[in-house]
């Protein structure tokens, strides 16, 4: 497991390139065969992947986490952006399609990853957050009839937004939030843009009680995606590309625009779960 320190916003404005990139930027998310996490100081997030192509990929909680397992203390999401997989946990299978994802609850101990199909994985993509109390684990699905431990994600947690005439015509698909899928703070959705918009999260804010981070994907391997972060007069740019992350502090702004339309799943921690519980920026204001 990486692991990464939480930055002051008086330190970031002085960073070059490649600081900017190592503290905030996660390449190569999916890896073949592997469990890949990266842990960040900020909330305490743990970000990453299992991808399993050949075999199956075992959880454990290292030496990073000093617990047992690594759910002891902690609650955990899952969003699958490749093939068809399963999901076991305690036993229990659960076969995860594309595009679905789960809630695991804290105090669920062994939990393994497979692929149905070797030349079409399943990605993994994976938040996790420190718990305070279990809540049920749940496969949740976009779409479908909902049946005992399936949760269907609600019409009103499917939002459209913006408009192709402001190149930010989008749908947002929340996963993971009260009255829906109960958490202990993980917050976790997906974002997507129809052809023709290429802006997310515009006009951005931030938000000082919760933490954020930005998954792309989705993107052609010649697109270029411009993540931009920073305190709103001190913005900072980060070129990214397809599958990788980016962790955006609580201070930071956090949108991005790209060479073409995308997806993008977004997870946030911190000490609140409400959604709109954000300070807008003023476009006027932005540097």
């Amino acid at each position: 497991m990486e692991l990464r320190t939480a930055a002051s916003p008086k330190d970031v404005k002085h960073y070059d390139t490649d600081r900017l990139r190592e503290e905030f930027l996660i390449q190569k998310v999916f890896r073949e065969d592997e469990i890949y996490l990266v842990y960040s100081h900020i909330d305490r997030i743990i970000t990453g992947s299992a991808t399993p192509v050949s075999k199956k990929l075992v959880l454990t909680a290292g030496d990073e986490l000093r617990a047992e397992y690594f759910l002891q203390r902690r609650e955990m999401g899952v969003i699958n952006i490749g093939g068809n997989g399963s999901i076991t946990i305690d036993g229990k299978t659960y076969h995860v399609l594309h595009r679905e994802g789960m809630y695991i609850g804290m105090g669920a101990r062994d939990i393994s990853f497979e692929s149905d199909d070797p030349k079409n994985p399943a990605k993994f993509y994976i938040n996790s957050a420190p718990a305070h109390m279990t809540y049920p684990t749940v496969l949740i699905k976009p779409e479908g009839t909902p049946e005992e431990g399936v949760v269907i994600v609600k019409d009103e947690n499917k939002v459209e937004l913006g408009a192709l005439e402001s190149s930010n015509h989008r749908t947002i698909c929340k996963y993971i939030l009260p009255g829906q899928v109960e958490s202990c703070q993980l917050e976790m959705g997906m974002t997507h843009l129809e052809p023709g918009s290429v802006w997310n999260s515009m006009p951005c804010h931030t938000h000082d009680r919760r933490m954020e981070v930005y998954l792309y994907f989705e993107l052609p391997e010649d697109a270029v995606m411009m993540h931009f972060m920073g305190e709103p007069t001190e913005t900072r740019h980060i070129v990214m590309r397809n599958e990788e992350a980016v962790i955006s502090p609580s201070w930071s702004i956090h949108c991005g625009c790209a060479t073409c339309a995308y997806t993008f799943i977004w997870g946030m921690v911190g000490e609140n779960q409400d959604f709109d519980d954000m300070d807008n920026v003023d476009l006027r204001e932005l540097r």
